[in-house]
């Protein structure tokens, strides 16, 4: 068994992923591998399948994403962590926002290449995408934006008891206090940071955990590219 193929074994047993996991995870690595147009640095398999794979995995360490059924992605990019999610969680349903159009070409093609049909892509800014609104139960991000600005954009599309789950590195009172100040504001209340357990490229990694407990005011989402220039401070 190659190096890559354990490791990719591994992790399907570490995270308890249904049974035939390994070899979608594979694709993916594959696909980003090959595909000139893939949106990421790290196209070798070898380095992906922590970067990509296992980060994205991590999320499952929140029993609330674990138990999502109707999930988005927001900011997907190369389709991180929404792809492998799909993977792991095969009734889930999960959407993959970006306002890139090669960016959602790529992620149809990785999504058509691994099996994936529990995936939909949509090309659209997450403040201008209304058949979304509060139709999710768990909204991820990862390397997206400050909280305050994905607690913005997650929160109208967000069902009532829903959870935002961010993928963030180190923390900083700073910004989790403008995350806060920004859940006051839309319906959100924060409800933990948990630490990832340190492994090689990702020794200080935390998710941010948000739930949803009132109606987002009708205000929000603010018209596309407020959020980020006028963030909700604390």
């Amino acid at each position: 068994m190659s190096t890559l193929r354990a490791r990719i074994v591994g992790l399907v047993g570490q995270f308890d992923l249904p049974e035939g996991s390994a070899a979608p995870l594979r694709a993916l690595l594959d696909v980003v591998e090959r595909d000139p147009t893939a949106p990421t640095t790290v196209t070798d398999p070898h380095l992906g399948v922590e970067t990509h794979v296992a980060d994205s995995l991590d999320g499952l360490l929140v029993p609330e994403l674990r138990a999502g059924r109707v999930i988005a992605d927001l900011g997907a990019g190369a389709g991180f962590p929404g792809l492998v999610l799909a993977v792991a969680l095969p009734g889930a349903r999960v959407t993959l926002v970006d306002s890139v159009g090669k960016k959602c070409a790529f992620m149809r093609r990785a999504a058509e290449a691994a099996g994936l049909s529990n995936v939909a892509v949509v090309h659209a800014r997450a403040e201008d995408w209304p058949e979304g609104t509060e139709r999710h139960d768990v909204v991820t991000a990862r390397a997206v934006a400050s909280l305050s600005v994905l607690v913005e954009y997650a929160a109208p599309l967000l069902a009532l008891d829903g959870h935002l789950v961010a993928w963030k590195g180190a923390r900083d009172a700073a910004e989790e206090a403008d995350g806060a100040a920004a859940a006051a504001a839309t319906g959100l209340e924060p409800v933990r940071v948990d630490a990832i357990p340190p492994r090689r490229g990702a020794e200080n990694r935390h998710l941010h955990v948000y739930v949803k407990t009132a109606l987002t005011p009708a205000k929000y989402p603010r018209r596309p590219g407020m959020a980020r220039k006028r963030p909700i401070t604390g």
